[in-house]
């Protein structure tokens, strides 16, 4: 049956490509991304999986008769980073899927 062969090698390329892709997302999860507010006074630090590794409150921001801007500061910050994480991993694993039309794949 012809046209076998041409299946082997799109399931070799497959597979090819899901083994880079989970290179990939492992890479990312090692990869750090910065937010901050304020001035830089808080500071937000995430891994490419989006977990939260470390915050870095200047002590000058962290005013009991004002906590509502601290919270403040520290989801501009946060959200900012998880920002800067998600544009890196959308330019990364989007290269996976140019030129590809499959539905519901990122």
């Amino acid at each position: 049956m012809r046209g076998g062969g041409n299946m082997q090698g799109m399931m070799k390329q497959m597979q090819k490509m899901q083994k880079q892709m989970a290179e990939a997302q492992e890479e990312l999860g090692t990869l750090k991304f910065e937010g901050s507010a304020g001035g830089g006074m808080v500071k937000v630090t995430v891994s490419g999986h989006k977990e939260v590794l470390d915050v870095v409150l200047d002590p000058s921001v962290v005013d009991p008769e004002d906590v509502e801007m601290l919270q403040d500061l520290l989801i501009v910050a946060t959200n900012e980073a998880f920002k800067k994480a998600d544009e890196h991993a959308n330019s990364t694993m989007g290269k996976f899927t140019k030129g590809l039309n499959l539905p519901g794949m990122f």
